[in-house]
């Protein structure tokens, strides 16, 4: 296809540009969304294995009538069906003190039929990786983080089509095609059009679902002024699965929680329950969501249906898989894309190794950027085309930021996982550990980073994170002889992703060491003693680098 050349230009500005200003963000975002696809097998990595007494739902309706007992300012609790059904989890109630709670309480009963109250601790794990997924790690409020990945985003969608409109020309001649040379630039291009390309309509459905996520509360300010006159909230409150529930908040009694499950099953048998969610429990107005999925539907994480705690009716069936009205099966299909919580493992694995990729290519296109400004700064000075250039002070600082923000977040979350079987039963509160860890990883390849240049850090910022991510697998085999510790029974498939990244992570640090010694001794990943032989005299040829 035939694109004017000055408008191929101006596309690739664009592309570099929103690249630049956007990658580092979305490496952290996109590292840690693969993470998410299997954040619960982390946790139970991280948790000490414990004895399980088998439970059945026949006694829930004891747990709950004990607990209303003990603790009846708890109206609104969870009770877990999956877990405990299966074997994996004592039958309890959950309940937090505010939105995102790290230590929820949790209520059992005993066999004499007495009921324990305690407040959990879990790894914290899972809630680290959606937290920097969501927010890139920017501390503080939820919504400024969210707000900044939903900016990163928009900026994404224009890096993603002007990246489609540079490779117009060439895509036919150049279509997955990666020459491995000694032209080492033109590899790291060639493998950066190759993963953008064939991931494109994944990249396409998470930029566009990211920037309805990070910018949502923006989108609707905007649409109550201009579509809804200000009555939005009213429109929304019209529309809620609740907007039919009484007010009476008399004390009145409630069915058994078999008793929602059976009548589930006989509104739609394909739905599988994971948990019942209760509201204003112990009163006229109590509900209960029963929370699940269908394998032959799109949703959102997990569906659920609205009933009456008190008399069981069915209220709103407008979430539930094969229940919904074209708009909003639709809108849970989005969702569903972005969250890959359709199609089992297989979906999972292709969106774990796709996020993976997209970390690699904002990665990669940092790498490109930075590499190409020698060519254009040499010109920019006058300079003769095969002559030294000396590499500015904004470019050597993008490099130290390349490699500082983006292995020091895989440093950090590859530690922190590990130390999370160490320190499980050690300490009180395993959730700040977690943060506390990742970010003294994280700031400290940062500052590593500025203080040994791009070069240097390059290199021990990749062994550093390949030793740290082999922690993970060590830490388990050491569980084989060490008190203390434990092997994990099930969850080998993670010991050997992370076996597998740090010798990933190996290879890498070989080759940025070798790309170090004899690459192009003015650029910026050149070791420092290469680089003073150049500004001595030693005349850097061109090389197939460039």
């Amino acid at each position: 296809m035939a694109i004017r050349t000055d408008v191929v230009r101006l596309y690739r500005q664009v592309h570099t540009w929103t690249g630049i200003l956007t990658g580092l963000i979305l490496f952290v975002c996109f590292y840690a969304g693969a993470l998410t696809m299997f954040k619960e097998p982390l946790e139970r990595w991280i948790t000490p294995p414990v004895a399980v007494t088998p439970a059945t739902l026949d006694r829930a309706e004891d747990l709950v009538a004990a607990t209303r007992a003990l603790r009846p300012e708890v109206r609104d609790f969870t009770l877990a069906v999956e877990p405990a059904l299966a074997g994996e989890a004592p039958l309890r109630l959950t309940w937090t003190e505010e939105r995102f709670d790290p230590a929820p309480w949790a209520a059992t009963l005993a066999p004499d039929g007495s009921v324990a109250v305690e407040q959990l601790n879990p790894s914290g794990i899972g809630l680290l990786v959606d937290f920097l997924h969501r927010t890139v790690g920017i501390p503080g409020d939820l919504d400024i983080g969210t707000t900044v990945t939903g900016i990163a985003s928009a900026l994404y969608v224009v890096a993603l089509v002007s990246g489609v409109i540079i490779l117009l020309p060439s895509l036919v001649k150049d279509f997955l095609i990666l020459r491995v040379t000694r032209n080492v630039k033109r590899l790291w291009l060639d493998a950066h059009n190759v993963l953008g390309l064939i991931s494109l309509p994944f990249h396409l459905v998470i930029a566009l679902s990211a920037v309805v996520f990070g910018l949502h509360d923006h989108i609707y300010d905007t649409l109550d002024r201009v579509v809804y006159g200000g009555q939005m909230r009213a429109v929304a409150a019209a529309s809620s699965p609740f907007r039919t529930v009484s007010k009476d908040m008399g004390p009145a009694g409630m069915l058994p929680p078999k008793e929602f499950l059976t009548r589930v099953h006989s509104l739609a048998p394909g739905f599988q329950p994971v948990s019942l969610e209760y509201h204003d429990a112990g009163t006229g107005a109590a509900t209960v969501r029963v929370w699940g999925y269908d394998p032959r539907y799109l949703v959102r994480r997990e569906g659920f249906v609205l009933m009456g705690a008190v008399d069981g009716r069915i209220i709103d069936t407008e979430y539930m898989p094969g229940h919904q009205n074209g708009w909003s099966a639709t809108v849970s299909a989005f969702f569903a894309l972005h969250f890959g919580s359709f199609g089992g493992g297989i979906v999972r694995w292709s969106y774990f190794l796709l996020g993976l990729a997209g970390a690699a290519l904002f990665y990669t296109g940092n790498l490109l950027w930075i590499e190409s400004r020698r060519r254009t700064e040499r010109q920019a000075k006058g300079r003769s085309i095969v002559g030294p250039v000396e590499q500015s002070r904004t470019t050597r600082l993008l490099g130290a930021g390349t490699v500082g923000v983006c292995l020091g977040c895989v440093a950090g979350l590859s530690l922190t996982i590990a130390a999370g079987k160490w320190l499980s039963g050690l300490v009180d509160d395993l959730h700040a550990w977690h943060w506390g860890i990742y970010y003294a990883v994280f700031l400290g390849a940062c500052a590593w980073a500025f203080f040994r240049g791009a070069s240097r850090a390059g290199v021990e910022l990749l062994w550093a994170s390949a030793v740290a991510t082999a922690a993970i697998p060590a830490t388990s085999l050491l569980g084989l002889v060490m008190p203390g510790l434990w092997l994990s029974d099930g969850l080998i498939g993670v010991d050997l992703v992370a076996l597998a990244g740090g010798l990933v992570f190996a290879a890498m640090a070989r080759g940025a060491e070798r790309r170090a010694l004899s690459g192009p001794r003015d650029s910026v990943w050149a070791s420092p003693v290469e680089r003073s032989d150049s500004e001595m005299g030693v005349q850097p040829l061109a090389h197939p680098a460039e």
